[in-house]
C-alpha cells in the first residue's frame, strides 16, 4: 500500500511540472484518488433485512449470472425527479423565500436525485444483493441542483436564499418481484443531517429569522432512521417508464427527527436501457403511414437521408423548441388557447394563447435506425416532450425527469420514403394498455427554407381521439447558420427568395444616384466575392464578412443609462449558397472552378440575393422577437437592402383577425445596413492607414508650400504684415504642436470614433513602411510648426516697429486682444452648446479643438472688421490653400468606407455616428462654414472698409459702423523721412535695422 501511495505522489508531482502546478489540477487528481479509495460498509445489513421484511417477503429468486446486476447503476438512478410530502405537522426541510416577490408567479421546484454508488455481489443471497447509494433532495429556484454530491462526503444540510438541499447516504438491498408485471426494487436505510424544528407546528423554522450565524449554521440533528423504497419496471417501455418510491421516517411522531412521508416520481435516466415495443399503440395514431397533416401537404421539402437520420435528429432536437400560436384557429378561447395535450399553470395561461416564452424540450431521445433494400431505411424513435413554463428556470427544466401533466412520453416510426416521424404520445402516467396515449406527434426536418419557413425542425401535436378537444399545437426550432455546419452531409438544403421585389424598392428609396455613390463604386472597396476562391467558397467567406455582432445605442439616445445592447445579424443564405460551404460535401466539384469563369456571374449581375436573421439582446428589448430578413447586397457600396418579417407573438384571436399578417408574421419591415465586421478588415485597416499616411504627407507638403508663399509675400508687402492676426497664427501653431506633444498624427487624425478604428498590434508598430510614413509626417509637422512660428515672429516684430516709430501712437497699432476676446467668447458659447447636446465632455473637447483649427480664419475675419483694413494681409494662395488642407479630411471621411474596431473593448465601442462632430452632417457643415470664412476674407481684402461699408448700406441702415482713421497707416514716404531725419534717435534706427536683417533671412 505504501508503494502505491508513493507512485501516486510521484505522478502528482510530475504532473504539476508538466501541466503547471495549479490548484485545479491538484484538486482534480486528489479528488479522483479519493473517489477511487471510497469504501462502502454494509454494517447495517441485518437491520436492513428487518426493516425491509415486507419487500423480501414478495421477492423472487435472483439468478447470480443475471446481467441485470451490472445495469443497476444505470437503470435505477433518479435524475432530478419530483417529490411531494404528505400534508402534516412535520415538514422535512424549510425554504427561504424572502427574495421572491409576493406577487410572483414562480413556484419553487421540489427535486430529488438518487444515484446507486455501489453494488456488492459479496453480500448477497438468493433474493437480494447489497447496494449503496446517495440522495440529494431539495427545494430550489436556482440552477445548481443537478450537481452530484461528492461521494464519501457524508450527509449534509445546506440552505441559502431560494435554495435548500439535503444530501443523504444509504445502504440496503436490491430485489426483484413479479408483482405488477415484474418490478425491480431498492430498499435502503439512510443517514442524514436534518434541520431541527420548533415545537410550534405553525412556525417550525424560527431559527431562519435569527442572526446570520444561526442562518448559515442551523441546529442539525443526525438521523439514521430513514427508510427509502424505490420501485422500477423490469424493462422501460412507452407505457411503463416511471420510477416511483417513498421515503419515510422510522422515528415515532413525537421525535423531533420525524418527518411526514415523502413520495418520489421520476422517469428513467439518460443511461438506462429503453425497449421498443409499442407498435400496436403507435399504429392507432399513425396508421395509415404517413399521416396526412398540414406540413406534409404544405409543399416543404423534407429530409429523407438514408444513413444519418438518428445523428441528425439528435443534433436538431438539442435545445428548446418554440411553440407557435394557433393563428389558424377559429373557435372558442378555451379551445384555441389550450397548449395542445399539455396542462397549463398560471404563467402559461397568462400568455392568453400567444405562448410567448413557452418552450418544449425533447428529453431521453432514443433512436434505432435499420437499413432496408437500396437506399431505403427506417428508424424507431422514443422521446419525452416536456413543456416549460415561461417562469421556470431553463437549466433546471432541461435536467428534470419528473412525470406530470406537462410531460408527454412518445414512441414512433420514421421512414426515408416520406421523411415523416410519426409518434404516439402519452400524457403523464398511463396504464400498461396505453389507455391515455391519445396524442399524435408528427415531426419533420425541413430541407427548404424561406422568409416564412426558418425552422430546422417543425412538428405538431394533434389528437388521435375525437373526444379530445384542442387545436393542433405546432412547434419549431429556428435555424442558425452555425447549426448548419454539421448537418445535411448527404443532402442539400436550399433557400427560396420571395421578398426580392420588396427589397428592390428599399434600394431605390435609399440609394438615389449621387456623385458620392459614383466615387464609392470607383475608389472604395467593400466585402465582395474573392476571385481566387471557388464560387461556393467565396460565397461562404462573404457571408462571414456580412455577419454582424456589435454593440449599439438606441436612437434617440436615452437620458438615463441603460444596459448594453447587442445586435446580432447572421447570414443564412447568400446567392445559391445556404449555410456554409464546407457543410455541403456534394459541391466539392466546384472547388477547382473560380467563380469569375462562370457565365452566369458576369459583370451584368451586380447584386447578390441574401437572407439573414436579426436579433437584439438586452433587457429593454426582451419583447423584441427575431426579424427574418431577405433582400439584396450591393458589393460596390457595401450595403444590404432588406425586407423583413417578425413574429408578432400576440394572442390567437388577434393573429386570426389581423389581415396584414403573412402566416402570422408582420412582414412590413424595411432595413438598410452597412457591413461592420468583415474577414479582411485587418488588411483594410492597414491599407487605409497607408493611404491616409500618403494623404497626410501630400497635404502637409502643400501646407508648407502655402506658408512659404506667405513668407515671400510679406517681404514685398511690409505695410500689411501687422494686420495678420496673431490669434489666427496661434491657432495654426497649436494645431501643429499638439501632434508633436501627444505623438498623434496630424490633419487626418480623427476623434474618438475614428481613432478607435486603428488596430494597435506588434506587426503594425514594427512595419517599416508605416514607420517611414510616420517619421515623414512628424518631420513635415515640425517644419509646418517652425514656419508658422516664423510668421508669428514677423508679425510681432512688425508691430513692435510701428510702436517704436514717431509720433508714438500705440492706438494705431493693430491689437489682437479684442480679437482673442471675441473669438474665445464665440468658441466658449459654441462649446457650451455642444455640452448641452452631448455629455462626453472629454471627447467633445478633443473634437472641438479640431473644429477651432478648421475655423482658423475666424480671428482674421474679426480682426479685419475691427482694424478696418484697406490692404491685403494674406496672400490668396495662403488662406485658400490652408483652408483646402483643413477640408480634405472631411471630404475623405465623407466618402471613405467605414472601418470600425474589430474588438469590443468598452472604451472603443462603436456608437451612433450622429453623436460625433465628424458625422456626415458635420463633414458637410464644417467645410461650408470654412469656405464661407475664406470668402469673407477675400472680400475684405479686395474692397477696402469704406467701399465694403457703402455696399452693405441699405437705405439709411448701415451694417458696418462708419469708418475710422484710428488704424490708418502712415505713408511709406513719411516713414522713410522720419527714419532719415533721425527722429527718435538711434533706438529706432537700431530696431529697424534689426528687423530688416530678419526680413532678409
Amino acid at each position: 500500500m505504501k508503494s502505491v501511495l508513493l507512485v501516486i505522489f510521484v505522478c502528482i508531482v510530475y504532473g504539476s511540472f508538466v501541466f503547471g502546478f495549479n490548484g485545479e489540477y491538484f484538486q482534480d487528481v486528489v479528488t479522483e484518488y479519493k473517489t477511487e479509495s471510497v469504501t462502502y460498509n454494509y454494517d447495517r445489513i441485518d437491520e436492513v433485512k428487518k426493516k425491509c421484511g415486507f419487500v423480501l417477503s414478495s421477492a423472487s429468486e435472483l439468478k447470480l449470472d443475471d446481467s441485470r446486476f451490472y445495469s443497476i447503476k444505470d437503470d435505477l438512478n433518479v435524475e432530478s425527479g419530483d417529490w411531494e410530502q404528505e400534508v402534516g405537522d412535520a415538514p422535512i426541510m424549510p425554504f427561504d423565500d424572502r427574495d421572491i416577490p409576493k406577487k410572483s408567479s414562480r413556484n419553487p421546484l421540489k427535486l430529488v436525485s438518487f444515484w446507486v454508488t455501489d453494488v456488492d455481489l459479496k453480500h448477497r443471497s438468493k433474493k437480494y444483493v447489497s447496494v449503496s447509494g446517495d440522495m440529494l433532495i431539495g427545494i430550489t429556484l436556482d440552477d445548481s441542483f443537478s450537481e452530484k454530491p461528492y461521494e464519501g462526503g457524508g450527509p449534509q444540510f445546506q440552505i441559502w436564499p431560494n435554495h435548500t438541499q439535503i444530501s443523504m447516504s444509504f445502504q440496503g438491498i436490491y430485489t426483484e418481484t413479479k408483482k405488477n408485471g415484474g418490478e425491480r426494487m431498492l430498499c435502503l436505510l439512510g443517514t442524514a443531517m436534518l434541520p431541527s424544528r420548533e415545537s410550534d407546528s405553525n412556525n417550525p423554522w424560527e431559527w431562519m429569522k435569527g442572526s446570520d450565524q444561526n442562518y448559515y449554521q442551523p441546529p442539525l440533528l443526525q438521523d439514521d432512521q430513514i427508510l427509502l423504497v424505490l420501485n422500477s419496471p423490469m424493462t422501460f417501455t412507452l407505457t411503463n417508464r416511471a420510477i416511483g418510491g417513498e421515503m419515510s421516517s422510522l422515528n415515532p411522531k413525537s421525535n423531533q427527527k420525524y418527518f411526514d412521508k415523502v413520495h418520489i416520481l421520476s422517469q428513467f435516466g439518460r443511461s438506462a436501457h429503453y425497449e421498443f415495443g409499442a407498435e400496436k399503440i403507435v399504429s392507432k395514431a399513425c396508421d395509415p403511414y404517413p399521416y396526412q397533416d398540414s406540413f406534409l401537404k404544405g409543399g416543404i421539402d423534407i429530409y429523407k437521408g438514408s444513413g444519418r437520420f438518428c445523428e441528425v435528429l439528435e443534433q436538431v432536437t438539442t435545445g428548446a423548441l418554440t411553440v407557435v400560436p394557433n393563428w389558424k384557429c377559429n373557435g372558442t378561447d378555451s379551445f384555441c388557447s389550450k397548449l395542445g395535450p399539455f396542462g397549463s399553470d398560471k404563467a402559461i395561461q397568462a400568455t392568453d394563447g400567444s405562448f410567448k416564452d413557452v418552450t418544449i424540450l425533447i428529453q431521453n431521445l432514443r433512436c434505432q435506425q435499420t437499413h432496408g433494400k437500396g437506399n431505403a431505411s427506417s428508424a424507431k424513435v422514443a422521446a419525452v416532450f416536456r413543456a416549460v413554463s415561461p417562469l421556470e428556470n431553463r437549466h433546471n427544466a432541461a435536467w428534470r425527469y419528473g412525470v406530470s401533466n406537462l410531460t408527454v412520453a412518445a414512441e414512433g416510426l420514421w421512414k426515408s420514403s416520406s421523411g415523416q416521424l410519426c409518434m404516439v404520445g402519452c400524457l403523464g402516467l398511463v396504464d400498461a394498455e396505453g389507455t391515455g396515449c391519445d396524442t399524435r406527434i408528427c415531426l419533420y426536418i425541413p430541407m427548404s427554407f424561406s422568409i416564412r419557413q426558418r425552422s430546422i425542425i417543425v412538428g405538431s401535436f394533434s389528437s388521435s381521439n375525437s373526444s379530445t378537444s384542442y387545436f393542433p399545437l405546432s412547434f419549431e426550432k429556428l435555424v442558425g447558420p452555425t447549426e448548419l455546419w454539421n448537418y445535411f452531409r448527404t443532402a442539400t438544403p436550399h433557400y427560396s427568395y420571395s421578398k426580392i421585389d420588396a427589397a428592390a424598392i428599399v434600394l431605390e428609396k435609399n440609394e438615389p444616384f449621387s456623385f458620392r455613390t459614383v466615387i464609392k463604386k470607383s475608389l472604395l472597396h467593400f466585402p465582395k466575392l474573392e476571385d481566387s476562391e471557388a464560387f461556393l467558397s467565396s460565397l461562404s467567406l462573404l457571408s462571414e464578412d456580412l455577419t454582424l455582432h456589435i454593440s449599439a445605442v438606441p436612437d434617440p439616445l436615452p437620458k438615463t443609462h441603460r444596459q448594453r445592447i447587442e445586435i446580432q445579424m447572421e447570414i443564412l443564405s447568400l446567392g445559391p449558397l445556404f449555410g456554409r460551404y464546407w457543410s455541403l460535401s456534394n459541391f466539392t466539384k466546384d472547388k477547382e472552378t473560380p467563380y469569375h469563369t462562370k457565365a452566369e456571374y458576369t459583370e451584368k449581375q451586380l447584386l447578390l440575393n441574401v437572407s439573414a436573421q436579426l436579433s437584439i439582446i438586452g433587457i429593454s428589448y426582451s419583447n423584441f422577437s427575431a426579424i427574418f430578413l431577405e433582400g439584396l447586397y450591393d458589393p460596390h457600396v457595401g450595403k444590404m437592402y432588406l425586407a423583413g418579417c417578425r413574429d408578432v407573438r400576440a394572442s390567437w384571436n388577434i393573429l386570426f383577425e389581423s389581415m396584414d399578417l403573412e402566416s402570422g408574421l408582420d412582414c412590413l419591415i424595411e432595413l438598410q445596413t452597412l457591413p461592420i465586421i468583415y474577414r479582411k478588415q485587418r488588411e483594410d485597416i492597414l491599407s487605409h492607414r497607408g493611404v491616409e499616411g500618403i494623404l497626410r504627407i501630400l497635404t502637409l507638403s502643400f501646407a508648407i508650400a502655402c506658408i512659404f508663399s506667405q513668407l515671400f509675400y510679406i517681404r514685398h508687402n511690409l505695410d500689411s504684415v501687422p494686420f495678420m492676426s496673431l490669434v489666427m497664427l496661434g491657432v495654426q501653431a497649436l494645431g501643429y504642436s499638439l501632434p508633436l506633444i501627444t505623438g498623434a498624427e496630424a490633419l487626418f487624425k480623427k476623434p474618438a470614433p475614428q481613432s478607435s478604428y486603428e488596430m494597435e498590434s506588434y506587426n503594425l508598430e514594427k512595419s517599416q513602411w508605416f514607420q517611414v510614413i510616420d517619421y515623414t509626417v512628424k518631420i513635415l509637422v515640425m517644419a509646418s510648426f517652425l514656419l508658422t512660428l516664423r510668421l508669428i515672429q514677423k508679425v510681432w516684430r512688425s508691430r513692435i516697429r510701428l510702436l517704436s516709430r514717431a509720433p508714438l501712437e500705440p492706438h494705431r497699432v493693430p491689437s489682437d486682444k479684442p480679437v482673442l476676446l471675441t473669438t474665445s467668447t464665440i468658441h466658449v458659447i459654441g462649446y457650451i452648446l455642444i455640452l448641452i447636446i452631448h455629455s462626453e465632455w472629454e471627447t467633445e473637447l478633443e473634437e472641438y479643438v479640431g473644429l477651432v483649427q478648421d475655423f482658423f480664419l475666424l480671428p482674421q475675419v474679426i480682426g479685419n472688421l475691427l482694424w478696418q483694413i484697406d490692404c491685403k494681409p494674406l496672400r490668396k494662395l495662403y488662406f485658400i490653400g490652408i483652408t483646402v488642407v483643413r477640408l480634405l479630411p472631411h471630404v475623405y471621411d465623407y466618402i471613405r468606407s467605414p472601418i470600425p474596431n474589430p474588438y469590443f473593448a468598452e472604451k472603443n465601442e462603436f456608437v451612433n455616428p450622429s453623436l460625433d462632430f465628424y458625422s456626415k452632417f458635420g463633414d458637410i457643415a464644417i467645410p461650408v462654414t470654412a469656405v464661407f470664412l475664406a470668402v469673407i476674407v477675400y472680400i475684405q481684402q479686395r474692397w477696402d472698409y469704406e467701399k465694403l461699408s457703402h455696399i452693405l448700406t441699405f437705405r439709411h441702415y448701415k451694417l458696418l459702423p462708419s469708418g475710422s482713421r484710428v488704424y490708418e497707416r502712415i505713408p511709406s514716404k513719411s516713414i522713410e523721412a522720419e527714419l532719415a531725419s533721425g527722429v527718435n534717435g538711434n533706438t529706432t534706427r537700431g530696431q529697424e535695422h534689426g528687423d530688416d536683417d530678419d526680413d532678409d533671412e
